[in-house]
């Protein structure tokens, strides 16, 4: 027959082993309850659009010898008045569009750096922040983040001389109609090569 004190004994030996058991389950809880938030919390929503805005990356110049041309700008769409315009009124400008929805986590990553560009070159460049969803939703998302680059409303079924992309797909379009960039994901707009870029297409 076992000894009380022996038993005693093999007991508190066991006890670092539980205590370190337990510290386990608690972190491992902590995990499934960071991940669990990333899909069920608003923090959630706000990490995957801080990490899209982390890993988004300068967007590819097109080669001059590579690059396409816009023949023709006829494009009707609605403003943010919902009036009607037609894409016509950026012929030799410098042109930046993007597309866009309130929905969208890439999108909504990337309008953070959209304001930048329309607030350093609002005056130099026509921007074509150009979204499918209806009026509403957009204005309602529009005031609560404070934003205040013009919206584009697309016209469905109507003929455009670009190819329309899926947000958060963008286009830079110098004066000449050239695309010099042509970026189907998200892409880091805020940093001193596009500048650069911007600063030389405006100039010409």
């Amino acid at each position: 027959m076992r000894k009380t004190p022996d038993i005693i004994q093999e007991f508190f030996s066991f006890e670092p082993y539980l205590t370190f058991m337990k510290r386990q389950t608690v972190f491992t809880l902590l995990i499934i309850a960071f991940v669990l938030s990333f899909f069920v919390t608003p923090l959630g929503d706000y990490s995957k659009i801080i990490l899209n805005r982390v890993f988004a990356t300068s967007p590819t110049i097109i080669k001059t010898e590579k690059r396409g041309k816009i023949a023709d700008y006829d494009w009707k769409l609605k403003d943010e008045n919902w009036k009607y315009i037609n894409f016509e009124e950026a012929k030799g400008k410098v042109t930046f569009i993007t597309f866009w929805t309130t929905w969208h986590m890439p999108s909504q990553a990337q309008l953070k750096d959209v304001q930048y560009l329309f607030d350093t070159y609002g005056d130099k460049i026509k921007f074509y922040v150009i979204t499918n969803e209806e009026r509403a939703p957009v204005e309602l998302f529009m005031n609560e983040q404070g934003y205040t680059f013009p919206v584009t409303y697309q016209i469905i079924g109507e003929p455009s001389p670009i190819s329309l992309l899926k947000p958060p797909g963008s286009y830079l379009i110098d004066k000449d109609g050239s695309i010099i960039i042509h970026q189907n994901a998200i892409a880091d707009w805020d940093n001193e090569k596009i500048n650069n870029l911007l600063n030389g297409l405006i100039s010409k």
